[in-house]
C-alpha cells in the first residue's frame, strides 16, 4: 500500500485560487469576443484573426496541464491570460504599443519572467521525478530557466524579423535616434567608425513619396536589443528566485506562486484512502 504524504495546506484554497482564475479568464473571454464581433462589424478581418488567435491562446495553460499532469498556480495562469490579452488586444488592436512607449518594454519583461518559471519547472519536474535518476543543483536550475528564457526571447526577435520581411509588417518597431557612428562613412576604408550627431532631420526620398524624420530612423536594431535586454532583467530576476527556491525548498512564497506542481496519479489517490 502506497502512502500519501501528508500536507498542510487549506483544502479550501485551491478551490477558491481556481475559481477566481475561471472568473478573470471568463471576463478576458467575454472582452475578446466583444471586440472580435465590433471589428467584425468594421471589416477590420486581421484584428478579428487576433482575436481568433488570442481565444485560442487562452486555452494553452490548461492544455499544458492536461499534457504534463501539472497544475499551475493561479499567480501564473493569472497572469499568463493577462500578458496575453495585453499582447494581443490592447498591444496590437488598440495601438497600446504606439501610443505608450514603454508597453512593449513591460511585457518583453515580464515574458522574460514568465519563460523563466516555465523553463524552471520543466527541468525541477524532472528533478523531482522518482522514476528519473536525475539530481541538479540548484545553481544549474537557475541557469538552464535563464537559458531558456533567453532563447524563446531570440527565436521570439527571429520570428518578428522574419514577418517583417516577409510579410511586410513592422513588429520590430523603428525609434528615432540622434546619433550614430559608422565605418560605411569612412572614405578611407580603414574600419574607422565616423561619427554622426546631433541629428536634426532626415528625408527619405522614393519614386513616389517623399518623408521627413525629426531624426535618423534606426530600422528595429534598437527595438530588438531592448526587447532582449529586458528579457534579460525578466529571466534574471526569476533565476535568482528559483535558486532560492530549490536551496530551501518551500520557503519561498514567491517562487512557488509561479512554480507548477505535479498533480498525483489517480492510482495513487486512491491507494493513499485505503
Amino acid at each position: 500500500m502506497k502512502k500519501t504524504p501528508q500536507t498542510t495546506t487549506n483544502p479550501e484554497t485551491p478551490v477558491k485560487q481556481s475559481r477566481f482564475a475561471s472568473i478573470v479568464w471568463i471576463v478576458l473571454v467575454t472582452i475578446v469576443v466583444i471586440v472580435g464581433i465590433r471589428n467584425a462589424m468594421q471589416g477590420q478581418w486581421e484584428s478579428v484573426l487576433t482575436c481568433i488567435l488570442t481565444l485560442l491562446l487562452f486555452f494553452a495553460p490548461s492544455m499544458i496541464e492536461k499534457q504534463l499532469h501539472i497544475k499551475l498556480p493561479t499567480a501564473m495562469e493569472v497572469t499568463v491570460f493577462v500578458f496575453i490579452f495585453c499582447a494581443e488586444i490592447l498591444g496590437e488592436i488598440e495601438c497600446y504599443y504606439i501610443k505608450y512607449k514603454f508597453w512593449d518594454t513591460t511585457l518583453h519583461t515580464v515574458n522574460g519572467f514568465l519563460f523563466a518559471a516555465f523553463g524552471f519547472c520543466l527541468v525541477d519536474l524532472l528533478n523531482e521525478n522518482q522514476r528519473i535518476k536525475l539530481q541538479l543543483s540548484p545553481i544549474f536550475l537557475a541557469v538552464v530557466s535563464f537559458c531558456f528564457s533567453m532563447t524563446i526571447g531570440i527565436m521570439w526577435e527571429f520570428f518578428e524579423f522574419s514577418v517583417d520581411h516577409t510579410l511586410k509588417k513592422d513588429m520590430q518597431k523603428d525609434t528615432v535616434i540622434r546619433q550614430f557612428q559608422s565605418v560605411m562613412l569612412d572614405e578611407t576604408q580603414s574600419n574607422i567608425p565616423i561619427p554622426v550627431q546631433n541629428i536634426e532631420r532626415t528625408t527619405i526620398e522614393t519614386a513616389d513619396e517623399t518623408y521627413t524624420i525629426d531624426g535618423y530612423l534606426d530600422i528595429g536594431l534598437t527595438d530588438t536589443m531592448k526587447d532582449l535586454f529586458v528579457n534579460f532583467i525578466g529571466a534574471t530576476v526569476f533565476s535568482c528566485i528559483g535558486f532560492a527556491y530549490v536551496k530551501h525548498r518551500g520557503k519561498n512564497a514567491l517562487a512557488a506562486a509561479f512554480i507548477p506542481v505535479v498533480e498525483a496519479p489517480a492510482e495513487d489517490t486512491a491507494d493513499g484512502e485505503q
